[in-house]
Parts: structure tokens; sequence; C-alpha cells
């Protein structure tokens, strides 16, 4: 089965920054798509940013300029670069990857809590 497994979440301060991992046990060409996705309290799960397996991107509007999507296809790891981190960015961070026939696989999620 596949496995994604975030790190990287914590607390900052606003303006601060923070680099989100997701580690993948197949390699990254395996999914048709990753993306990285956030929920916070009494919100719905947003997607934030996704990547096609031939590196396009594409970027939910609130983050936009603020946040980045990359990848390192030799340690099958998806990253978020998030910049300017403000207190509504405050949330659980999920990425996932989907393929054309199975279900999305989805990581356990890690907390980012922007706070002074």
């Amino acid at each position: 089965q596949v496995q994604l497994v975030e790190s990287g979440g914590g607390l900052v301060q606003p303006g601060g920054s923070l680099r989100l991992s997701c580690a993948a046990s197949v390699t990254i060409f395996s999914f048709n798509s990753m993306g990285w996705y956030r929920q916070a309290p009494g919100k719905q799960r947003e997607l934030l940013a996704r990547m096609t397996s031939g590196g396009s991107t594409n970027y939910a509007s609130s983050v936009r300029g603020r946040f980045t999507i990359s990848r390192d296809i030799a340690k099958s790891t998806l990253y978020l670069q998030m910049n300017s981190l403000k207190p509504e960015d405050t949330a659980v961070y999920y990425c996932n990857g989907e393929k054309a026939i199975e279900p999305p696989s989805w990581g356990q999620g890690t907390q980012v809590t922007v706070s002074s």
C-alpha cells in the first residue's frame, strides 16, 4: 500500500516561514498528481497546491505568491515552502497523491500554528 508521511509543521510567528515535507513510499511518478491541502478549525478541507507528474502546478488564490510546491524525485518527497505566514494559515496540513483509478492516498497530517 502507498504511504505518505508529512513532517515539518510547528509553531511559527506571523510573517515567518516553514517548509513541509511529504515522503512517499513509492516514486512520485506513480501518481498522476500530488497536492497539499489544509483543514482549519470550523472550515472545510482546502486545496492549496497541486503538481502533476509532468511538473505543472496550480495554486489556490489564498496562497499564490506565498507558498511554493516542489519535489525531489530521487527522494520521493513533495515539499511545500510557506512564506509570509498569517494566523489564518493555522491548520492541519495534508499531502495526497492521486491515480487514475485507485482511491487517493493521504498522509496523517502535520499541524501548523501561526501565532504571536
